[in-house]
């Protein structure tokens, strides 16, 4: 296949790309990629030497960047799959401008160029926050959207958008929507690569409120697997939950966390809960393992690994914390008086 991948250089986009290389040796692969502050080319410092895969740098919010991508594959282009986005619930609340920019304009201007160069797959990497919180039981794919934040809004609406491209212009499209991630080279504002710099660092674990928000959590080469099962095998019109059934509560979460460390539980720190903080999420994975999915990554083994890449990487993490990261936190600190933890 000839695959465009954007936002390829942030962490699941870049997982995948290496996961695709590896697992189909006659794919060829253009990431087309912003480079915006979670964005790092050193991702994909392993793989930036094959002769399949080519970077170009672009915002897929303008239309000339992307058809210069897609010409890079040629004159027929197998899937585009789409990971660029702002994820950021915490950003997203104060500052959800480039969110509805990038989440849903980009969008938007892919579909364009898909139904235009009449790309024969679009998979659109969603999130299970557009189905909101739920107290019992698990969302399916016909639940109803209920996005409490502005980040899980204009992944609502570029889901919605995607969907009707498929209604009115029969746009071969793919949905997935999956449950949190963890793995290496995530950007360290999320909760897991958060807690573990900080507490190599000697660290506060900021958490909020109560820390009894529960959250799902798969390991990023298991859903690599399903976006590429459901590329390749997926229904087009078709939505996907993808998940691993590992429910956690984020207290929870930070007492592993530090157990693997060695270090005392402590280092914990509660802080004001954020607006419109969703309780709970869970999604019902039956129709993407009717296609032959199963996760395979135990969630034990899975944490393990990823605190000893973190503890093995600082090269990585340490200059990305030393930067933007930091400018960032330390007005967002001030704002709210005290450390803040992260979005989902």
């Amino acid at each position: 296949m000839k695959i465009l991948v954007t936002g390829g250089a942030g962490f699941i986009g870049s997982n995948f790309i290496r996961y695709v290389l590896r697992e189909h040796v006659d794919d060829v692969i253009v990431n087309l990629d912003k480079l915006t502050y979670a964005g790092n080319l050193d991702n994909l410092r392993d793989v930036e030497g094959s002769p399949r895969y080519t970077f170009v740098k672009g915002d897929i919010c303008e239309s000339d960047a992307v058809a210069e991508a897609l010409e890079r594959l040629g004159d027929r282009v197998d899937a585009i799959i789409n990971f660029a986005a702002e994820t950021h619930v915490d950003r997203s609340i104060s500052g959800p401008h480039d969110f509805i920019r990038t989440d849903v304009l980009g969008t938007h201007v892919l579909l364009e160029a898909a139904r235009e160069r009449q790309v024969a797959r679009y998979v659109q990497v969603s999130t299970d926050e557009v189905y909101g919180s739920i107290e019992q039981g698990s969302f399916s794919e016909t639940s109803p959207l209920h996005p409490a934040s502005p980040y899980s809004a204009s992944k609502a609406g570029a889901d919605l958008l995607v969907l009707a491209y498929h209604t009115t212009y029969g746009l071969p499209v793919l949905i997935t929507r999956s449950s949190n991630n963890y793995g290496p080279y995530q950007y360290p504002e999320k909760i897991i690569p958060l807690f573990v710099t900080n507490a190599l660092e000697g660290l506060p674990l900021p958490l909020y409120g109560d820390g009894l928000n529960v959250r799902d959590w798969i390991h990023v080469a298991d859903h690599c697997a399903a976006l590429d099962l459901v590329l390749r095998h997926g229904t087009a019109g078709q939505v996907y939950n993808v998940g691993a059934g590992n429910e956690r509560t984020n207290l929870e979460l930070a007492h592993s966390l530090l157990d693997l460390l060695g270090l005392s539980r402590d280092l914990i720190q509660p802080v004001p809960d954020r607006p419109g903080h969703d309780r709970r999420y869970s999604v019902d994975c039956t129709k993407l393992k009717e296609l032959g999915w199963q996760p395979r990554v135990p969630f034990a083994d899975g944490l393990a690994a990823t605190v000893a890449w973190y503890r093995e990487n600082r090269w990585w993490w340490e200059k990305i914390k030393s930067g933007e990261f930091k400018r960032y936190y330390a007005q967002h600190y001030a704002t709210l008086a005290q450390p803040s933890t992260v979005g989902d």
